[in-house]
């Protein structure tokens, strides 16, 4: 099969479009023909290198995969060749105390397709049965695909983590990002109000269209000073964090007495200065959030199918143009997902 692979770390340049072998399925796998692939910052960061984390090479990286069904191992019973699936990108053993407790992105053994086993940048990809989901019919390839990742980190964020509660001021960082863009929704659908930052007008004017109600430019350095002024001097109930360094002492200053910062990542650097005495001082509350669970992907997707939910694709790119699309990522010249099509 055709593949996307990287041999050794670096940057964009080290990925190479290749010829390797089809992967072989286990009796608890299925094999999915990958019509499309969506890019996340892990992908960069994989491909960087991560310090500590073994990565196996050659790799192929990819989290987020939509496609159709072509094998099923002996153990799947409830899919079929022939389907069509969106996959839920964590992976974990199913076995320990967290998994039947359904916290299955707590598990000891979890991992993400694309991470450290090969992910979607190829033809097909073999993964777990239990983590196929139907592909709602209302989707193209390219918006099943745009969806898992984002969708189950930014539910688990709010949902989960922060308990956002109707009436609630949400500031959420980076509208342009895939998680930030379905933050925006979510955040409305539990009927807060969306006060949301980007570093340009027209990602503005887009996060507007997504259901923000106020939207502020970060690269002025008097943001937290607006987020201020928009809330009459409070602050917000709740920040959704996922920038890192450079956004985060603005965000602990951005909270009102009592509020939660809820960050699931660190695109911008790991970091971050704090200021405890602002901790302490005000009562506030510093949530992680890491991916989600299956049931948080399964929660989300009745929202997918009716509409409340859409995909925010920017573009897609044939697979053999992966370099370019992680350029891209990487210069943050995108709104939503860049998606790649084999």
């Amino acid at each position: 099969m055709n593949a996307i692979v990287f041999e050794q770390h670096g940057g964009p340049e080290v990925l190479k479009f290749a010829e390797v072998a089809d992967p072989q399925i286990k009796a608890n796998e299925v094999l999915v023909e990958v019509r499309a692939c969506a890019l996340n910052h892990l992908d960069v960061w994989v491909r960087n290198g991560l310090p500590g984390i073994k990565i196996p090479l050659p790799h192929i990286l990819g989290n987020d995969v939509a496609g159709v069904v072509r094998a099923v191992g002996d153990l799947i019973t409830w899919v079929k060749p022939g389907d069509e699936v969106m996959i839920q990108p964590g992976v974990s053993c199913g076995h320990c105390v967290e998994c039947l407790a359904g916290r299955d992105n707590m598990c000891n053994e979890h991992d993400i397709i694309g991470y450290r086993r090969d992910g979607g940048y190829a033809q097909f990809l073999a993964v777990p049965g239990v983590n196929v989901i139907p592909k709602p019919k209302n989707l193209d390839w390219a918006e099943a695909a745009a969806l898992p990742l984002v969708t189950l980190t930014a539910w688990h964020m709010l949902i989960a983590r922060a308990q956002v509660q109707p009436g609630e001021d949400v500031l959420i960082h980076a509208a342009g990002s895939g998680v930030g863009s379905l933050g925006i929704q979510i955040a409305r659908l539990r009927g807060a109000r969306v006060i949301t930052t980007a570093g340009s007008d027209e990602k503005l004017a887009k996060a507007r269209d997504f259901g923000a109600d106020e939207t502020i430019n970060y690269t002025n350095d008097d943001w937290p000073k607006e987020v201020k002024r928009l809330t009459n001097g409070r602050g917000v109930d709740v920040v959704f964090e996922h920038t890192g360094a450079t956004t985060w002492p603005g965000s602990i200053v951005s909270l009102k007495k009592g509020g939660r910062l809820v960050t699931c990542g660190a695109t911008s650097g790991f970091e971050a200065q704090t200021d405890l005495r602002h901790v302490f001082y005000r009562h506030l509350t510093i949530l992680g959030s890491m991916m989600g669970s299956k049931a948080d992907l399964l929660a989300a997707m009745k929202f997918i199918e009716s509409g409340q939910i859409r995909a925010v694709v920017d573009r897609t790119l044939p697979l053999v143009e992966a370099r370019k699309a992680h350029a891209l990522m990487e210069d943050r010249a995108q709104f939503g997902k860049l998606v790649l099509v084999p």
